[in-house]
């Protein structure tokens, strides 16, 4: 009887979480055939753009940020709690407060309408630093230990020792900025003044207009950004389950 009462409990759940998604598909589908075929707003190209942005700033967080944690976990150094103080400092610093001189910066640059406007200033992050090094802290030392005995360099025990032993964690901080990346819209609003270099938030944007609101067809477009999210999770999802399989068995 209480199985039963639990089921019955996570339907209004269900009906709360598939509506909107039902809606969505409801009204996009009529103009699916449409997103790309409309001539004012490149949509194509958004898609292309994101994708570029998304991984370049993915694959770069994910290389520099795991170097800096493990260099503070890892390597001892006289100046590491000050240097991991100064990155956790910036995480105080509201993102408001460097948007503009951010700006000022990559339009003194040339960067202004450019993908390395979008790309440049997403390659590090200090949250991703602290979890990395957070991670690595309770990292196994026999595992690297035995990489030493084996004859690799410090540079050899990070690459063929920890990253291998890692992949779960590395997989999840990388769908996480993937989305966060493929989800920014002020930066890319700001930067992409000129239509060959919108992302896909900021081509959507352009849909919807007090004048000539399209929202058969920005739902439509608004379907087909959410693949290549969905495709990201799908091929990561085995690595991440294998990530916290792993965590359990050693008992991290």
């Amino acid at each position: 009887m209480m199985r039963l009462l639990r089921w019955l409990a996570l339907i209004p759940a269900t009906v709360l979480f598939l509506v909107p998604f039902v809606a969505l598909g409801v009204q996009a589908w009529p103009a699916l055939g449409d997103v790309f075929s409309y001539k004012e707003i490149p949509f194509a190209r958004s898609l292309v753009n994101s994708t570029v942005v998304a991984v370049l700033q993915t694959v770069g967080q994910v290389v520099l940020c795991s170097l800096a944690g493990y260099g503070l976990a890892r390597i001892p150094y006289r100046h590491a709690p000050k240097v991991l103080y100064a990155v956790v400092a910036t995480l105080m610093v509201p993102t408001a407060v460097t948007f503009v001189p951010s700006f000022v910066v990559v339009s003194s640059l040339g960067w202004l309408s450019d993908l390395r406007g979008l790309v440049v200033p997403g390659l590090f992050s200090a949250v991703n630093v602290f979890l990395f090094r957070q991670y690595f802290l309770d990292f196994p030392v026999p595992l690297e230990e035995a990489g030493r005995l084996d004859g690799l360099s410090r540079w050899g025990v990070y690459w063929r020792v920890v990253v291998p032993n890692s992949t779960g964690f590395v997989a999840a901080i990388a769908v996480i900025d993937f989305i966060g990346s493929w989800n920014q819209f002020l930066w890319p609003l700001v930067i992409a003044q000129d239509s060959s270099t919108w992302t896909v938030q900021v081509a959507l944007s352009s849909l919807l207009t007090a004048q000539n609101p399209r929202t058969t067809l920005l739902f439509a477009a608004a379907t087909v950004s959410i693949l290549p999210i969905v495709g990201v999770f799908t091929l990561l999802q085995r690595y991440l389950v294998r990530g916290v399989a792993e965590t359990g068995l050693t008992g991290q």
